[in-house]
């Protein structure tokens, strides 16, 4: 004979889950989710992403050595500058993790990250005339959205 709220008789609940309610139950087992493989295109991709989270950690840490050392006009804002940075390298680096896994979410923010750092490297080059950090900072951007305009790249991201 089950209980008033379906439990057998002889279970008796925890105080807590009467009060807060039990743990939820999963209603129907989950399916499991293809992997399907990335592209070659995808993976290189994800690979040039890894590259410039990489070379934008460097360069936070390169920042934060150089606000705790030196003397800048604002501390809070060199501070700030650093935290930019850490954050675009840490939305690189997981956006390189979804590429790789041919994640649907991950294409976009590649891209608008992409065109802002090309932005910044073209002004680099030309206007700041740095061309020796800004030329290869546009030749990783190129690679990048080449890659990802590649038939096999769109149709890989067609099907999220």
């Amino acid at each position: 004979m089950s209980g008033q709220d379906g439990q057998t008789p002889d279970r008796r609940r925890p105080r807590a889950e009467g009060l807060l309610g039990g743990a939820a139950q999963p209603t129907a087992p989950r399916r499991a989710r293809s992997r399907q493989e990335a592209p070659t295109a995808v993976r290189r991709a994800a690979l040039v992403v890894a590259v410039e989270a990489l070379a934008l950690t460097v360069l936070a840490v390169v920042l934060l050595v150089l606000t705790l050392t030196g003397s800048p006009d604002s501390v809070g804002r060199a501070l700030a500058e650093v935290v930019y940075v850490g954050l675009g390298a840490g939305l690189l680096a997981a956006a390189a993790v979804g590429l790789w896994r041919v994640s649907g979410w991950a294409r976009g923010p590649v891209i608008v990250l992409q065109i802002l750092l090309g932005l910044l490297a073209y002004n680099a080059a030309f206007p700041a005339q740095q061309p020796l950090l800004g030329l290869p900072v546009l030749a990783l951007v190129a690679a990048e959205l080449y890659l990802l305009a590649t038939p096999e790249a769109r149709l890989a991201f067609l099907d999220r």
